[in-house]
């Protein structure tokens, strides 16, 4: 009963979180634009606010077990409510660009966040072996859900112009308001937590750390390959494809947020999907063959004739695109021990934070300088080349629950054996 209580905090606390992430997603580069930052000063703002979620997560990943889940979670959450504040408080790059990356503004629109990673290792410790992807499942379907509530709610200034007749600067930064206070609410959430989130074992005298030798070989040969997904992702931010479809069409905000709704609700359901079809083909395969045809569906999208045709494009690319997440992590906390979950969580997704800030950095440049549509098709070329690797790599490699009931210690030493061939090739 205490850790189905524990799942449930975890997942209100992700829903409000994915909520505000969600809403950034669709108006931070408009909001920006509207306060005459260029495409590159655009990109500048999202990368710093990777830049700051990568340092957390590095942070969580080395210290989190020792400083406690529970203290980190909150203290995560506190600074992303400065993140919020920092919008009301400047448009200025100078004055933006600390309070971005000391809050994390996540400007993707999708979590991806040091919590993120915090709430991965923690779950498959409250849940058994079988029921560890279903769960990791329908976390990812709330945060998904919350997704798709915060770009419906990227209407709000809108609203709130309307039927208040304020104007579009103070509409905005109300929604910012609310953006902080739904962080603040995580925090006290967060604190309701039982002990059972901490990690296993004897509470931890010092903030060093002890992980197994196979966990690092692991962790280093999947955080190689996750970073050429997440540079071609750091091209695909919901803040960069909003700004995309609002310059090539010019699609008004109201109706951007009813169209990254749709593509929320879409990631959602294909995570249930994703659960269901693993148990049939596998992990691995799961997550290459639903994730590579979504890049050639993304690759179609620039050169779609009218709205219409692109829209249809992105929203088969995001049917299957997100279908790989519970896979992968089901896949990472299965290859590692229970004691190494956070370690490896953590550094998998601090790979991803790094290169999304560098590639999102550089994609209002390339949006500026080379063509408008030259994120979507690197972001998309890119991805390609991290399915076909990943496949190359792991396709011998199964976790226990796919081979009968092989143990563990057989399944790492496998995965080394498959990293020393794949040096020595």
């Amino acid at each position: 009963m205490g850790a189905k209580r524990d799942l449930v905090l975890i997942y209100g606390a992700a829903l409000l979180r994915s909520f505000g992430i969600g809403l950034l997603g669709v108006l931070l580069g408009i909001y920006l634009f509207h306060g005459g930052a260029s495409s590159a000063e655009i990109g500048l703002v999202i990368a710093t606010g990777l830049a700051g979620g990568a340092v957390a997560t590095a942070m969580v990943s080395l210290r989190g077990d020792w400083f406690g889940r529970r203290r980190s979670l909150s203290v995560l959450a506190l600074l992303s409510t400065v993140g919020g504040l920092g919008l009301l408080l400047s448009l200025h790059l100078a004055g933006l660009l600390p309070l971005a990356f000391i809050g994390m503004l996540n400007g993707m629109g999708t979590d991806r966040t040091a919590a993120f990673a915090l709430e991965q290792a923690i779950i498959p410790g409250l849940v058994s072996a079988e029921r560890r992807t279903w769960t990791l499942s329908w976390y990812n379907l709330v945060l998904d859900s919350g997704h798709a509530l915060g770009a419906l709610g990227a209407g709000i200034p809108y609203i709130l112009q309307r039927w208040f007749a304020i104007d579009a600067g103070t509409s905005y930064k109300s929604v910012f308001l609310g953006y902080a206070g739904l962080n603040l609410l995580t925090v006290f959430l967060y604190l309701l937590l039982s002990s059972r989130v901490e990690r296993a074992g004897a509470a931890l005298p010092s903030p060093a750390i002890s992980v197994a030798p196979e966990t690092k070989r692991i962790v280093a040969k999947l955080a190689a390959l996750f970073s050429l997904d997440s540079l071609g992702g750091g091209f695909l931010t919901d803040a960069l494809v909003s700004y995309w479809f609002f310059r090539r069409f010019g699609v008004p905000v109201q109706n951007l947020g009813i169209l990254f709704f749709s593509v929320h609700v879409l990631n959602a359901v294909s995570h249930l999907g994703a659960a269901w079809l693993a148990r049939r083909i596998g992990l691995l395969n799961t997550m290459v063959f639903t994730h590579l045809p979504s890049s050639l569906f993304l690759m179609a999208v620039p050169f779609a004739p009218s709205f219409k045709l692109a829209v249809v494009f992105f929203l088969l690319r995001e049917g299957l695109v997100e279908m790989d997440v519970p896979t992968r992590q089901s896949y990472i906390a299965a290859v590692v021990r229970a004691e190494d979950r956070t370690f490896a969580s953590g550094i998998t997704n601090l790979t991803r934070n790094v290169c999304w800030a560098i590639a999102s950095s550089l994609a209002g440049v390339f949006m500026q300088k080379v063509a408008l549509s030259a994120p979507l098709l690197l972001g998309g070329g890119m991805k390609i080349s991290y399915d076909i690797f990943l496949y190359r790599a792991f396709r011998g490699v199964k976790p226990p629950e796919e081979q009968g009931g092989t143990s563990k210690e057989t399944m790492q030493l496998a995965i080394a054996a498959a990293i020393g061939k794949n040096k020595a090739s």
